[in-house]
C-alpha cells in the first residue's frame, strides 16, 4: 500500500431547505392562516479518526465533499427533514488545518474522535414562523442559509513511541524488522525507505511499543532538502528517539559527524526535538576491525549525555542489551507521565 501522508480537499456543508410559504385550505375557512413549514437544516461535514486506516490514499483522488441539503418546508406546517451528516473517515494522528490561513483546526488523536469542518446551513423559516399580530396573513418565508464551504489540508502524523532515525543506510530498517514482526524493503543503497514503517515491540506480557522507522535524513533536511520535512514531522510525536549510526570499516561518514549533523537538522526544524531522550546505536560491529573505536564512542556520547548501544543486526549482537535499554527508558517516562498527571 502507497503510504499518503498529506492532502488537502475542498469541504462544503450543505444548504439549508428553503421554508414554504402556504395557507391552510379547510371547508369552512375561506381564509385560512399561514401554514408554510421551515425548511430543514443541511448536512454538516465531519471527519472522524479511524484507528484501522493507515493513510491518506482516498483523498488524493477525491477532492471535493459536499454533505446533502436540507429539503424544503411544505404545507400543513410540515418542515422540511434535515439532511444526514457527511463524516469522512481518517487515520488517527491526522492534523485538519485551514488551507488558507494554516490554522489548526483539530489534532485527531484517538480512535473516533471527531470535528465538524464544515457547518450545514440553517433551514429557512416558512410563513406560518412569521404570523404576528400586526400580519396575520405573512406571505413570505426564508431561503435557507448556505452551508460552509472551505479548503482544508490533511497531514497524517505518525503515532509512534519511538522514532528511529540516522543517516540513510545506517540499518534503520533491519533494526525495525529485527525488533518487531515489521518487513519493510530492505537492500543496501540509500533512501530505500521512502515511507515511514511501523512496527510493535513486545516488551512484556500485555505492554508493548510501538516504533517507527523514519525514512533517512540528510544534511540539509530541515530546509526541506530531499524529503526532509515529510519525515521530520513523524518525530515529532515520538516519546524518544533510536539514533542509528553505521561505524564499520565502510561507512563513508564519520560516526560522530554523522551523528551531529542529524541532531542539527531535528534542532533546526524544532529545537524540542533534542529534548527527546535518544539511545544511540553503533551498528555493523561485525564488520568494525577497530574495537577501540567502540569504548571511544561509548565515552564521547557518555559525556553527552546519551547511552551508547554497539550492536550487530546481521549476528544480533547487542540487541538484547538494546531492547533492555529501550524497556528503562520507556519505563522512565511513564512514571514521570504518571507523576506529571497526578500533580
Amino acid at each position: 500500500m502507497k503510504f499518503i501522508d498529506k492532502a488537502k480537499i475542498f469541504v462544503k456543508g450543505g444548504d439549508g431547505g428553503r421554508g414554504c410559504v402556504a395557507f391552510r385550505r379547510e371547508k369552512f375557512v375561506p381564509f385560512g392562516g399561514p401554514a408554510g413549514g421551515n425548511g430543514g437544516k443541511g448536512g454538516n461535514v465531519i471527519i472522524q479518526a479511524d484507528e484501522r486506516l493507515q493513510t491518506l490514499m482516498d483523498y488524493k483522488y477525491k477532492r471535493h465533499y459536499k454533505a446533502k441539503n436540507g429539503q424544503p418546508g411544505s404545507g400543513s406546517n410540515k418542515h422540511g427533514k434535515s439532511a444526514e451528516d457527511l463524516i469522512l473517515k481518517v487515520p488517527v494522528g491526522t492534523v485538519i488545518k485551514d488551507a488558507n490561513t494554516g490554522e489548526i483546526i483539530a489534532d485527531l488523536t484517538k480512535h473516533g474522535q471527531s470535528v465538524i469542518v464544515a457547518k450545514g446551513g440553517k433551514g429557512g423559516r416558512g410563513n406560518a414562523a412569521f404570523k404576528s399580530p400586526t400580519n396575520q396573513t405573512p406571505d413570505f418565508a426564508e431561503e435557507g442559509e448556505k452551508g460552509e464551504e472551505k479548503w482544508i489540508e490533511l497531514e497524517l502524523k505518525l503515532l509512534a513511541d519511538v522514532g528511529i532515525i540516522g543517516f540513510p543506510n545506517a540499518g534503520k530498517s533491519t533494526l525495525i524488522s529485527t525488533l518487531s514482526h515489521a518487513k519493510p524493503k530492505i537492500a543496501d543503497y540509500p533512501f530505500t525507505t521512502l515511507t515511514p514503517v511501523l512496527g510493535v515491540l513486545q516488551l512484556d506480557i500485555g505492554d508493548s511499543i510501538t516504533l517507527a522507522d523514519i525514512p533517512g535524513l540528510i544534511e540539509g533536511a530541515s530546509q526541506g532538502a530531499g524529503l526532509g520535512h515529510e519525515f521530520l514531522r513523524h518525530i515529532e510525536r515520538t516519546k524518544f528517539l533510536i539514533h542509528m549510526i553505521d561505524i564499520s570499516d565502510f561507512t563513508d561518514k564519520d560516526p560522530i559527524e554523522a551523528f551531529n549533523l542529524i541532531n542539527k537538522e531535528l534542532s533546526n526544524y524544532s529545537p524540542k526535538l533534542l529534548e527527546k531522550p535518544q539511545i544511540v546505536v553503533g551498528n555493523k560491529i561485525d564488520i568494525l576491525s577497530d574495537k577501540s573505536l567502540i569504548k571511544k564512542l561509548k565515552d564521547y556520547f557518555s559525556e553527552k549525555g546519551y547511552p551508547f548501544i554497539p550492536v550487530s543486526l546481521a549476528t544480533k549482537e547487542g540487541v538484547d542489551e538494546l531492547i533492555n535499554k529501550i524497556k528503562q527508558i520507556n519505563e522512565a517516562i511513564k512514571s514521570k507521565e504518571q507523576l506529571s498527571t497526578k500533580s
